[in-house]
This record gives structure tokens, C-alpha cells and sequence, in this order.
């Protein structure tokens, strides 16, 4: 995150709106509905409270307390006076979750004649199943490329990953520390040849070896009739593509404890790895809202609000404390999009608004992925999506507008509107390199936006960036910086407000592809 000096606020309130007159796109910017008054901090703060408190366990996808959540947004919708639009006239638009894992039940791992258990003695570190017997062959730490372990079940120690390929944010630093560690060495020998790999952690995994193994036991994640995950389109060239060679088959891959060592640098000591694979599916839910719009035509287009209400659930405990409240990631969102939607009852735009609570944002888009092959309304009549994620923390007058600048670009206009409506509300000073194609963090492509954006609806992305606190326990209510919450809830409100009343929908920049 770069950090950026404070400077002055002042928010200007100009000559008020009434719903029944129509915006010229280039003066919308410059009025202030008067419903905007109606977003208090101390509902923000409320709702924060409620929503990513530790009686919500975190709201992980696919689980009671992400339904008990779900449930609870959509009652403050019917509060605030929405119309449903979810399945059969409900808030709720039902989906499946495909998960695979490593089955607990039918899998097992035996060194000699003793068998471990599974996630607590050794853990998968990777989503292979297989079938692999026979003596383990100890390498040290694998830097020997001289060794040949074509068709062996290696044995290597962990060596300190370089520090630059240590993420700062997700997770602890432990467990940081331990996936940086283990992807480029099991890489290296599966490249090598070997059928199974275990991996002997040190000092710094052995701390973090329980939050792989909760974290593992999860497995992958995909969505049943959603769009495809998102691949980048690749970049056009004249040079004629040279031949990939392809890539190596999957094997398993096993984190170990430091004490079992010994056992395993023994020579001839017998391994028999059998790991099968499970699939099943499971429900999460978008819960969806509307206001209608006020002009017989326009109201058939359609301002989304976008947010996802799902987090990390109960996890492995830092510090003490094993609920990962995501409040954040993505409370902070979640109780703007509630304090908007209480601004918009009250002065209802042109164009209507939908309110879009996605599920299972954090197992990989899934709700938005779901909603664009099944939306409510047409893409086609959506003219713009504001989504949000993590708008609560970091510097309190700077924020990050993904979206802005190309390759990610998709509307201009869309990006004037913001500019417009952040120049008379937050007065942000934008941050841009968190949208810009090098950022290491690659944060443009890890919100509900994408889905839409890919499929040429105008969108944007509000944000403040990622924290310290980011997919930790310690993401916590009491974190959040309220007033800064607040003036970001304005700016989407009037940005929204200004694409929903202007003459002219945001239009799509030519020729715009993602990449």
C-alpha cells in the first residue's frame, strides 16, 4: 500500500436533486441528493458490528453461519423497504458449490507400520490423490539436482524461501512463510521426476503446520452453471508462439513435522501414500434487492451495487482468537451497500438500482460467477456495477479506484462519474498503482466485478486496499476507521446516483478486452 499525506476535507453541499429531474451527464456531479444525509456512521458501525461480530463465525461459504448471515441481510432489506428479486420472489438466488478434497474417511498415509493421521501427524499440501508405495529416498534440501528421483517418494527439509516471495498480507507470516517454501521446491521435483513428495518442515512451519492442514482440508472450490473462472486474454504478438513443453502431471505433495525426520531419512524406510479425492456439492446464495426507478423507460436499466457477505469462517486460532471475522473483507461493503440502499428509498433514481450481496466470494467469485450466466435483470440492461471490497482501513484520505486507468478500463464515462462524485464527497486522493497490471498483488482481478466486466458491463472497483489484518482473526470490527467508511459509502452512493440519473448510460470504451 502506498501511503499518501493527508489532505484537507471538505464536503461541499451544492443545490439539492429532486427525484423527478432528469441529469445531464455533465452536470450530475455537481448536485447532492438529498437522501445522501440519510447515511449515518453510527448505522455503519451498527450494522459492522452485527454482521462481522464473532456471533457470525465468520460466515464461511457453504456453511450454516454464512446461511445465518445471508438470512440476516436479506431482513434488513425487507426493513429498509426493497423489493426482492432473488428465486420465486425471495431475496435469495440459490447456487451449489462443487468442493473437491482429499477425503478424510478413505485416505491414508503409513510410514513403516505406522499409520498417521491424516491433517494432525502429516498433511496434504496440495489437492492430489494417488497411489504411491515404497522406500523413501532422503535428498536433504533437494538443491542437489545431481540426484536422480525419476519414480521416488522424496524426502527433503525446508530451506527459508526468499524473502521477497513471502506475501505481507493472507494468512500469518507463518503460514506465509511455509507456502512460499513448499511451491517452489515441490515444483522443482516434480519437474525432476519424483511420484510423491514429503517435505520436512522447520523451525517456522512447524508453527504454522496447523493452519495448512485447516486450511488444505478445504480443497477446491467451483461453481455449479456459473461462468468460467476468468483466464486473461493473451496479449497479440507477431513472433510465432514457441512450443511449450507441457507440463508435468500433479503428484502428492505432504508436509510433515520435524520430528518424524529420523524416521524418514532412515534408509529403505517403507512409505504407502493412498489419498483419494472426494466431491460434493453445497448451497450459498446471492441475496438481491431493488428499488425501481422512477422514469417509465430508464427504470428498466439498472445502477448494481455489488458486494459479497462471505468470509473465512472458524479457523486455526492466531493469537487465541479462531474466528476470521472479515470485517473488512467484505463487512465494510456490505453495511455501505445497506446504508445506500437506505439513501435510495428515500430518493429513488431514473434508472433503478439492484443490491447484490454475492455468496462465496472467497472460494473464487462464485456468486458473481453465478449470477452473470443467471442474472435477474439482462447484462444488457445493466449500466453499471459498483462493487466493492474493503473500504474500512488504511490511510484515511487516500483509496484505490480499480477500473480507472487501462488494461482495465471499460468505461470512461463510468471513471468520470466516480471522479465526479469522489471531487464533491470523499475527496479521496486516488492511489493507482493498485490498478495498474504490475501490481504483484494482481487486485483488479480478485473481486466480484470481474465477472461483469469481462463480459463488457461497465465497472468499477472501490477499495482501500489491503492491510496487515487481510484474511486474519485480527480483521475485527473495532479495526475499522468508521469515519473513512462513511465517506466511501457517500462516494459510491453519489457515484451511483449519477450514473443512475444521467441522460446517457455509460457507454463501453471501444474494443475494450480484458487482460
Amino acid at each position: 500500500m502506498r501511503f499518501i499525506p493527508r489532505v484537507s476535507i471538505a464536503l461541499s453541499v451544492f443545490a439539492t436533486l429532486g427525484a423527478g429531474a432528469m441529469l445531464p451527464a455533465t452536470s450530475a456531479a455537481q448536485r447532492i441528493p438529498p437522501a445522501m444525509s440519510a447515511i449515518h456512521q453510527a448505522d455503519l458501525e451498527r450494522d459492522m458490528y452485527a454482521l462481522a461480530g464473532d456471533e457470525m463465525r465468520g460466515r464461511e461459504a457453504g456453511t450454516l453461519d454464512e446461511m445465518r448471515a445471508s438470512m440476516w441481510l436479506g431482513e434488513q432489506m425487507r426493513k429498509i423497504g426493497l423489493s426482492p428479486r432473488g428465486d420465486a420472489g425471495s431475496w435469495f438466488q440459490w447456487f451449489n458449490m462443487r468442493r473437491t478434497r482429499i477425503s478424510t474417511s478413505t485416505s491414508r498415509v503409513k510410514s513403516g507400520d505406522r499409520t498417521l493421521t491424516l491433517w494432525t501427524d502429516i498433511t496434504p499440501a496440495s489437492n492430489t490423490a494417488a497411489d504411491v508405495t515404497g522406500p523413501a529416498m532422503f535428498i536433504g534440501d533437494g538443491s542437489d539436482s545431481t540426484v536422480d528421483i525419476r519414480g521416488k517418494i522424496v524426502v527433503a527439509t525446508l530451506s527459508p524461501p526468499l524473502a521477497t516471495s513471502v506475501r505481507t498480507t493472507t494468512n500469518t507470516y507463518e503460514v506465509n512463510y511455509t507456502r512460499a517454501a513448499i511451491t517452489p521446491l515441490a515444483s522443482r521435483l516434480t519437474r525432476r521426476g519424483a511420484s510423491a513428495i514429503i517435505l520436512v518442515a522447520d523451525s517456522i512451519a512447524e508453527i504454522a503446520f496447523d493452519g495448512i492442514a485447516k486450511t488444505q482440508l478445504r480443497g477446491a472450490y467451483d461453481v455449479v452453471g456459473g461462468v468460467p473462472r476468468f483466464v486473461r486474454a493473451p496479449v497479440a504478438s507477431t513472433a510465432a508462439p514457441a512450443p511449450a513443453a507441457p507440463p508435468p502431471a500433479p503428484i502428492p505433495v505432504l508436509l510433515a513435522h520435524s520430528t518424524m525426520l529420523p524416521e524418514l531419512r532412515t534408509p529403505g524406510h517403507i512409505m504407502d501414500i493412498r489419498l483419494r479425492s472426494e466431491t460434493f456439492e453445497s448451497p450459498s446464495v446471492n441475496i438481491i434487492g431493488v428499488v425501481p426507478g422512477t422514469d417509465p423507460i430508464l427504470r428498466n436499466e439498472y445502477v448494481l451495487f455489488s458486494s459479497h457477505q462471505d468470509h473465512d469462517g472458524v479457523r486455526y486460532a492466531v493469537a487465541g482468537d479462531s474466528i476470521w471475522n472479515g470485517a473488512d473483507d467484505n463487512g465494510s461493503t456490505s453495511v455501505a451497500l445497506l446504508a445506500i440502499a437506505r439513501a435510495w428509498i428515500k430518493q429513488p433514481s431514473k434508472r433503478s438500482a439492484l443490491f447484490i450481496f454475492h455468496g462465496a466470494e472467497e472460494r473464487g467469485l462464485l456468486g458473481s460467477r453465478y449470477h452473470a450466466a443467471h442474472p435477474v435483470v439482462p447484462l444488457s440492461q445493466i449500466a453499471a456495477v459498483l462493487n466493492g471490497d474493503m473500504i474500512g482501513r488504511n490511510n484515511p484520505d487516500s483509496a484505490a479506484l480499480l477500473g480507472s486507468q487501462p488494461p482495465h478500463r471499460n468505461s470512461a464515462d463510468l471513471v468520470q462519474m466516480a471522479m465526479d462524485a469522489n471531487n464533491i464527497t470523499g475527496k479521496f486522493v486516488i492511489d493507482s498503482l493498485w490498478d495498474r497490471p504490475t501490481h504483484p498483488e494482481g487486485w483488479y482481478f480478485r473481486s466480484d466485478h470481474v465477472p461483469y466486466a469481462e463480459r463488457g458491463v461497465p465497472s468499477l472497483f472501490f477499495s482501500t486496499n489491503l492491510h496487515a489484518d487481510y484474511h486474519t482473526p485480527r480483521d475485527e470490527p473495532k479495526k475499522i476507521d468508521y469515519l473513512k467508511l462513511t465517506r466511501m459509502t457517500q462516494w459510491m452512493y453519489m457515484t451511483g446516483w449519477i450514473a443512475a440519473n444521467a441522460l446517457k448510460r455509460p457507454a463501453t470504451d471501444p474494443g475494450f478486452v480484458l487482460r
